[in-house]
């Protein structure tokens, strides 16, 4: 790897300057010209919507277990999510890689290797579906042991994890199908997919609670079902897609230069994403120590802190796709105003979205549970997590941006020491002294405020690098036109 980390100078396939190719697609956007503030809305607001209807499988099983069951079944399926997100954010951030290398790709007019990312994109998937599976089941009980899991939630907290995993090779083809129809623009129809499988989810929920009295297990077993219903939706999109995008299941191959950077932009996202989530984690131990309520109130008020943060995300989607084209066809100040309208858009959307949720306040709680004890817990969590997440903005925006230029492993660094070991070591050397609910809710924001502060900078210092590179090259192919005419 480089010094400068920089995706080009590893893909010397991609560095001969090419006309971009415009293909007329009725699902994609044209990233490379036009206004832009219209189209990165187009592109995430359906990806923060689908973000939210994949949450809403995670609420509604947390409904239906809380409102049908008991709090000790929301509190096995509530209090597991820390655990899903580390086991699948490695899988997840390699379809950040696929998303990248193929936006790449585009930006530099290679439809014949975005055809090679397809393919490889299609084997990669069945891969971590097989081993997503293998190591989730093999890894339930020590895990759900680790974090301390209420010993009333222990055993449908099991089942749930089990069944779950059974069939997370639906969740990945999913999401890497979506990676594949990000890249060109589409964010709409993976939507459409999403929302009819989450409907079915809802009632196949109450059915299994209400009707088979199956609990948490047929709570589990229906979203699988439904995640299947989203993945076979996605994968007859791919197969009937144009050309380039079609996947084509008779001509599966791995493309060893596709299949580099897929993992040199996905790896970093993944770790990162996975550290994330373990000192989430670790986080989550602490709060189950205050017993089911706080477990419970916890579980409740995570989910609006994830549709708060769904926007954030797709705006740092939005970044990483947008600024991948056009980082690779030369736009550098068009790169400058994706950054700037993505910034603004994330923490307008996060701030609208929490001063909602918390203003409702026992109204947006208790559609997961109507008991006191977990309804203080969940307030508390609200008004010193929910409140400020539009400051993850400052470095999930960033990040985005240099992941498009082809940056992945700086902002790995930093999201792993500035949010994560920093909780890791508060949980470990502050918390014990404190063990107070309110404390450990609080090193949410100071994590926040410590990574946003320090991505900001190095992304100026990843810029200059990068946009350094960029006008070397272009100058010396300007040299050798001028030359050739002559």
């Amino acid at each position: 790897m480089s010094t400068t980390d920089n995706t080009a100078s590893a893909s010397p396939e991609l560095e001969a300057t090419k006309t971009p190719a415009q293909p007329k697609r009725t699902n994609s956007i044209d990233m490379l010209h036009g206004p832009l503030l219209g189209k990165l809305i187009i592109f995430a607001v359906p990806l923060a919507l689908s973000s939210i209807i994949s949450q809403l499988f995670n609420s509604a099983d947390a409904v239906v277990a809380g409102r049908f069951i008991n709090s000790g079944a929301l509190a096995a399926v509530g209090g597991v999510a820390p655990v899903i997100s580390l086991l699948i954010g490695l899988f997840v951030g390699l379809s950040v890689g696929a998303n990248v290398a193929i936006a790449i790709r585009i930006g530099h007019g290679r439809m014949d290797l975005v055809k090679n990312a397809v393919q490889t994109t299609a084997v990669l998937t069945l891969v971590c579906g097989a081993l997503l599976t293998v190591v989730g089941m093999l890894i339930t009980g020590p895990i759900l042991d680790a974090i301390g899991m209420p010993a009333e939630a222990t055993e449908e907290a099991a089942w749930y994890l089990r069944i779950y995993f059974a069939g997370s090779v639906f969740f990945l083809a999913y999401n890497f199908g979506s990676a594949v129809l990000r890249a060109k623009g589409d964010t709409r129809r993976p939507l459409y997919a999403l929302a009819a499988a989450m409907l079915l989810n809802v009632v196949l929920n109450v059915i299994a609670v209400t009707v088979f009295n199956a609990g948490v297990i047929g709570i589990a077993i229906a979203t699988d079902i439904s995640n299947a219903l989203s993945a076979a939706i996605v994968i007859r999109m791919l197969l009937h897609e144009e050309d380039a995008f079609r996947l084509e299941p008779r001509r599966l191959a791995v493309d060893r230069k596709a299949l580099k950077m897929v993992l040199y932009i996905g790896l970093p996202s993944g770790l990162q994403s996975m550290v994330f989530s373990f000192s989430n984690v670790i986080i989550q131990a602490a709060i189950n120590s205050f017993g089911a309520d706080s477990t419970a109130g916890s579980a409740a008020t995570m989910n609006y802190e994830y549709y708060t943060y769904f926007f954030v995300s797709a705006f740092s989607q939005a970044a990483v796709t947008f600024i991948g084209q056009n980082f690779a066809a030369g736009n550098l100040k068009r790169c400058d105003s994706i950054v700037r309208i993505c910034m603004a858009a994330a923490v307008l959307s996060a701030l609208t979205l929490s001063a909602i949720f918390v203003g409702l306040g026992n109204i947006s709680l208790g559609a997961f549970t109507t008991e006191a004890g977990a309804l203080g817990y969940g307030t508390i969590r609200m008004w010193h997590v929910e409140l400020l997440e539009c400051m993850t903005s400052t470095y999930e925006v960033t990040a985005g941006a240099m992941r498009g230029m082809g940056w992945s492993v700086l902002p790995t660094i930093v999201v792993i020491v500035g949010s994560c070991l920093l909780r890791i070591a508060f949980i470990f050397w502050v918390f014990p002294s404190m063990n107070d609910y309110t404390s450990l809710m609080n090193i949410y924001p100071i994590t926040w405020i410590v990574t946003g502060t320090t991505m900001i900078a190095l992304f100026f210092f990843a810029r200059h690098r990068a946009y350094a590179g960029v006008r070397q090259a272009q100058a010396q192919a300007a040299k050798h036109h001028k030359i050739a005419e002559i």
